[in-house]
């Protein structure tokens, strides 16, 4: 049984073009910092933006989670690639002792990206509660370095799709 209700939302707004410390533009192709905080009371994230010069000044959000360097978009040119590997990683890390059902559905499909772009494989699969816990690794870990455990949390294709597409626009910064 899948503990997500049957219309769920993952909604996390989009870059607005603007420093959320000062209210001023970030024009187009100029590099920011994009990050992820968490809501007061919900298990959702915020995305919020800061030009590099009120970054650099200590003006930082309230319940920061992650964050990363990133390009304005240009409009109506090519997209930016997906964020380096090193983010993925530090949010994979960073959602490991969540257990909120959003989270648990954010490091779920981070996990996928992270096992086709070969940088994890998945060892065994453990069931639990109800439950079923992929164990994996880091590829170049020892094999007797501890396992990392990700819960499936049994997302339908839509719901991955749902998932991946509210990460793919969180991470590339797309207005």
């Amino acid at each position: 049984m899948s503990r997500f209700s049957t219309n769920p939302s993952y909604d996390v707004a989009r870059a607005t073009g603007c420093c959320n410390a000062t209210g001023a533009p970030i024009e187009p192709g100029s590099p920011y910092v994009a990050t992820l905080c968490e809501r007061e009371g919900e298990e959702g994230f915020d995305r919020l933006d800061y030009s590099l010069q009120a970054w650099e000044r200590g003006q930082r959000p309230d319940r920061l989670f992650s964050s990363w360097r990133t390009t304005m978009p240009v409009p109506g040119g090519r997209a930016k690639p997906f964020v380096d590997d090193e983010v993925l990683l530090n949010l994979f890390h960073r959602l490991a002792d969540d257990q909120q059902p959003q989270r648990l559905a954010y490091r779920f499909v981070i996990a996928l990206i992270l096992l086709r772009k070969r940088l994890l494989k998945q060892d065994s699969t453990r069931h639990e509660e109800g439950r079923s816990i992929w164990l994996m690794r880091l590829k170049g870990d020892p094999t007797d370095a501890p396992a990392l455990e990700v819960v499936d949390p049994r997302l339908s294709e839509d719901q991955v799709r749902e998932v991946s597409d509210q990460l793919g626009e969180i991470l590339r910064g797309e207005l």
